[in-house]
């Protein structure tokens, strides 16, 4: 199934952040993202993209704990945090990457001008990604800590106060044609 909480999440606290059925909450390029069988897809095969787009959530999050899963077919994506969403469909701020053999729970800083600030894949992700299938992936944020964790390997976990609230955005990334999935989207506000 697409989207499932466990009963120990519900306990926890946790929430879906995405419906399962349509993207009511969210906004982004309708030409590039849909929904197929309970899945957030974002596909660029085909169409050539001016610059890196993004699914943006409507809501803003400051201290919280997102769960989700993902899939990535080339190229690179990452899902944006804390973030500030400026116009047609960009956004600018934290990252919690992943690419094709690289990138996976590193922590970038999207238009910003601190490129990696944590390279969570050197020694730490690159041991676990499974390549074209479903991989965990979490970010934590309470306070200034920044937490990121990909198949249960913590690959980042920082201190940062460069914004403390903000957008949630799926990425596709300008370039080759790649696709992006993103399912059992789940969240705790802290």
């Amino acid at each position: 199934m697409a989207q499932s909480i466990s009963k120990e999440e519900k306990k926890e606290g946790f929430k879906p952040l995405f419906n399962g059925k349509n993207l009511s909450e969210w906004k982004g390029d309708t030409r590039l993202w849909k929904v197929e069988n309970g899945v957030i897809v974002g596909s660029t095969d085909g169409i050539e993209i001016p610059h890196n787009t993004f699914l943006i959530h409507k809501r803003q999050f400051g201290d919280f704990h997102l769960k989700f899963q993902v899939k990535l077919r080339n190229h690179n994506s990452g899902v944006q945090f804390r973030s500030e969403e400026l116009p047609d469909f960009v956004v600018k701020g934290l990252q919690a990457d992943m690419a094709e053999g690289n990138y996976w729970g590193s922590i970038y800083d999207e238009r910003g001008t601190r490129g990696i600030i944590v390279n969570g894949w050197k020694g730490k992700a690159e041991k676990v990604v499974k390549n074209n299938d479903w991989n965990d992936y979490e970010i934590y944020c309470k306070g200034d800590t920044i937490r990121i964790t990909v198949n249960g390997v913590v690959t980042a976990d920082i201190k940062d106060t460069s914004k403390m609230s903000g957008v949630l955005a799926l990425q596709l990334h300008k370039g080759p044609g790649m696709r992006a999935e993103f399912r059992n989207m789940r969240i705790k506000v802290l």
